[in-house]
This record gives C-alpha cells, sequence and structure tokens, in this order.
C-alpha cells in the first residue's frame, strides 16, 4: 500500500513541477532578454543566433527557477491531496504526513544535486558561450536601413540620402551619395531620380540601380610644375553601384578572453580564484607594514645620531646637512603614505574582486540548498491550506519567492560591498527561511488550522486574557 501511495503523490508531483518550472525558466528569460532587446534588433542576425542565444540563457535561468518550481509545484500537489480528503485518507490508514512527503523528498534532493551540477558544470560553459555571442552581436552593425530625409553612415565612406522608399524596401526616389573613400570631403557626388535597392551575393554587398541621374567629381593632379583642378560633370540614364558589406559581418571574438568572468568558472575555479586573491592581499598588506616599520626605524635612529655629538651637529649646522637630512626623512615619509595609499586602492579593488568570485562561488550551493528549503516550505503549507489550484498555492508562493529573493539580493549587495561576510551574506535567504519551513512541517504534523479564522481568533482571545489578568 506504501508504494502505491508513494506512485500516487510523485505523480501528483511531477506533473505541476515539468509544467511550473517551464513557465519559470521563460518568465525569467523573458525578463533577462530584456535587457538586451536594444542590442539584438534590426541586425538581421538570423533564427539560429537567436536560438543559440536562447538556449544558451535557458541553461543560466535553470539553477534559479528550480526553487520555485518546487515550491509552487509541492504547494499545488499537497493542497490537491489535501482538498480532495486524500490526505486524511492517508493518514487514516497511519501513514504520516512526514511518510508521505517522503518519495518528493527524495526527488527534490535529486533535483537539488542536479541544479549544482548544471550550476557548476554547465552554466559556467553556457555563459561562456552566450556572452561571448552576446559580445559579437552587440558589435555587429545594424543591417542596412535607410531612413526618409536622413543622412545614412553605415557604409564605411559613404553618405547616403534618399527622399522617399517605396512600400516594397526595394525602391528609391531622389537618391543622394556622397563618396569620402578617397578622405578629401564632397568631391565626388551621385544624384538620381530614382533608383532600386538589394543586397546580393549572400549578403555580402549592396547593390544599387540608379535612374536618370548625374555624376559629379573634382579632380586634382599634381605635376613637378604645380597642381591642376579638373571638374567633371556626367549624365546617366542608369548606373549600379556595389557596396562592400564586410563591416556588417558578425565577427567571433576569442572565447579565452571571457574566461576569467566569474559566471564562466566553476566551484574549483572560483576557490582557486578566492584563495589567489587572498595571497595578493596579504603580501600587498605585508609589504606595507614593512615599509612603515622601515620608516618607523630610521626615525628612532635620526634623532639619536644627533644627540651622539653636538660637534658634528654644530658643522651640520654650518653646512646645512642637517637641513638635508630632514628633507630626506620628509621625503621618505610622503613616499611611504604614496605607497600606502596606492596599495590600500590596489587593496580596495582586489577584495571587490575576490568577493564577487565568492559570491559566484557560494550561489552554486545556496540555491541548489533553497531547492530543499522551499519543498520544506511549500508541502507542508499546502497539506495546510488545502487548496489546489493555481490560485491560492501561486500567490503564497509568489509572496514567498519574492521574500527569499529580496533577501538573497540584500545579502549579495552587502557582501559586494564588503559590509558582512560573503559567506554570511549568501547564505542568509536559506537559514531565514529553514526555520519558517521547520514550523509549517511542525503545524502540518499536527494538524493546525493555521490559515483559518479560528486558528488566530483562540490566539487573541488568549493575549487579551493575560492582558486583563494583568
Amino acid at each position: 500500500m506504501i508504494k502505491k501511495i508513494d506512485k500516487l503523490v510523485i505523480q501528483a508531483f511531477i506533473g505541476p513541477f515539468i509544467l511550473t518550472f517551464a513557465v519559470v525558466v521563460f518568465i525569467l528569460l523573458l525578463q533577462f532578454m530584456l535587457g538586451y532587446i536594444e542590442d539584438l534588433v534590426g541586425k538581421n542576425l538570423g533564427l539560429w543566433v537567436y536560438m543559440r542565444l536562447i538556449g544558451y540563457f535557458s541553461i543560466n535561468m535553470m539553477p534559479a527557477a528550480f526553487p520555485l518550481a518546487i515550491l509552487v509545484s509541492s504547494l499545488i500537489t499537497y493542497g490537491n491531496l489535501g482538498e480532495h480528503f486524500e490526505l486524511t485518507a492517508i493518514k487514516s490508514a497511519g501513514i504520516s504526513l512526514v511518510r508521505t512527503m517522503a518519495p518528493i523528498f527524495v526527488f527534490v534532493l535529486f533535483i537539488s544535486l542536479l541544479a549544482f551540477y548544471i550550476s557548476n558544470k554547465i552554466v559556467p560553459y553556457a555563459n561562456l558561450k552566450a556572452f561571448s555571442l552576446l559580445y559579437d552581436v552587440r558589435q555587429k552593425k545594424p543591417a542596412v536601413n535607410l531612413k526618409e530625409g536622413a543622412f545614412y553612415y553605415g557604409i564605411p565612406g559613404y553618405a547616403i540620402k534618399i527622399s522617399k522608399k517605396m512600400e516594397d524596401g526595394i525602391g528609391l526616389k531622389d537618391v543622394l551619395i556622397y563618396n569620402h573613400t578617397q578622405g578629401r570631403g564632397n568631391v565626388e557626388v551621385v544624384l538620381a531620380d530614382s533608383g532600386t535597392m538589394q543586397i546580393v551575393l549572400d549578403e555580402k554587398y549592396l547593390q544599387m540601380e540608379l535612374f536618370r541621374g548625374r555624376s559629379y567629381s573634382e579632380i586634382y593632379e599634381t605635376a613637378t610644375t604645380g597642381e591642376s583642378h579638373q571638374f567633371v560633370r556626367n549624365k546617366f540614364d542608369y548606373s549600379k553601384l556595389m557596396f562592400s558589406l564586410e563591416s556588417f559581418k558578425m565577427n567571433k571574438t576569442k572565447e579565452e578572453l571571457f574566461t576569467s568572468n566569474a559566471v564562466m568558472r566553476n566551484f574549483s575555479q572560483l576557490s582557486n580564484d578566492v584563495d589567489s586573491i587572498d595571497t595578493e592581499v596579504l603580501k600587498i598588506n605585508q609589504s606595507v607594514k614593512s615599509s612603515v616599520i622601515n620608516l618607523y626605524s630610521f626615525y628612532q635612529k635620526f634623532p639619536d645620531s644627533l644627540s651622539k655629538d653636538s660637534i658634528i651637529v654644530g658643522r651640520a649646522l654650518e653646512v646645512g646637512d642637517k637641513k638635508s637630512i630632514v628633507m630626506n626623512a620628509l621625503n621618505s615619509a610622503r613616499n611611504v603614505k604614496n605607497f600606502a595609499q596606492s596599495f590600500e586602492e590596489r587593496t580596495k579593488y582586489l577584495i571587490k574582486e575576490r568577493n564577487s568570485y565568492d559570491i559566484e562561488r557560494w550561489r552554486k550551493v545556496t540555491q541548489a540548498v533553497a531547492c530543499i528549503i522551499m519543498f520544506l516550505i511549500g508541502a507542508p503549507l499546502g497539506a495546510i491550506i488545502k487548496k489546489g489550484g493555481l490560485g491560492l498555492p501561486l500567490l503564497i508562493s509568489v509572496v514567498f519567492f519574492i521574500l527569499f529573493y529580496v533577501i538573497s539580493m540584500v545579502g549579495t549587495q552587502m557582501s559586494k560591498e564588503n559590509v558582512i561576510p560573503v559567506l554570511v551574506g549568501m547564505w542568509m535567504s536559506d537559514l531565514i527561511l529553514l526555520p519558517i519551513g521547520l514550523f509549517f512541517m511542525r503545524q502540518a504534523r499536527n494538524d493546525s488550522r493555521l490559515f483559518d479564522a479560528d486558528f488566530f481568533a483562540v490566539y487573541i482571545d488568549r493575549i487579551i486574557t493575560a492582558i486583563k489578568k494583568r
């Protein structure tokens, strides 16, 4: 019977989990991609580039989507079981609530390990591919887009202006082209009454066919005896111009240039980065300390050397040696001060960089642990409220996830600014929500009516009675 119950609970959980996980990934991906929408539109990237970006960034969203998906699906599952009195029947058979949670807890434990593996192994690789591709997309020029009444400078060496573009996107009216490829200003001009525009030869060239136009050019010829200047004017009924679109191609940047970023490194690499920075900061502190000690020793020896022999002091005063010694001492002090200030700035930068690596390292662990904590909140809470579907469970899930997200952001920001240790900041959300989950578990085991009005009325009456007695 227990195996049948385990199968029932697992089947009730899997469906909502898969659906919720897909929806959460889509929402997080949409929110993330909107931040780069200006870099992606109008560049004629092709479907394959968009599919790669969506695929890579979807992988990036997975570790963050797992906790919310588990929270929502566990709330829905146990809310449905409670609403249809299946939990009551299971308890009447002598099977505890905790036992019914065991199969899903094992599944959630597996999801937590999977979340850590994805975050540690797959996400760094996906981030490397995604952000290097996104960098290339950002560097790519927008597709040729001539606007009516405005000069277009996208093609190197040319300024093109049209007065009207036909609805088919090919026909043009009143074309004006300045050729600046020789670097001599507006000395070559082409005007035409009409024309057509097409991208040809595998999108490598822009072809413009012009009708009923004129071309003007100024030619300078330099000889040993002087310079000659000629003005040439041609009239044509048809002319074809080809413009190279080589500069519009998306060039691939070496991925090795991005590998030092924290989001593209795994747990082991981040740990080595943190240790290396700690070692460098320690060396800087030791160097500054050594310089200060040397300066202090110099100041201790300086008055002693002056007091040993007054004759030497007198002679030093006569020849100005004392002034030289004092100036040397002041220069040494200034050098040490400047040295310390420069290394202080260097230390601040290193600590900030170290914190960024440490934050990313612990995020891989805390997001995985959050899956278990969200289950500890969602499952007992669903059993308490006894409401399934996407109504109340979804609302409660959003509230707890926002709480989790806000605490995580606060902890991360405080860790970045070195206000609190990174370890404390990154574990803050998990440590705050864990007791809440354990409290809900206790209430669910005791069949608490936590969300019933009578439940709170009893406690309010007790408080009022205690106040009256006092």
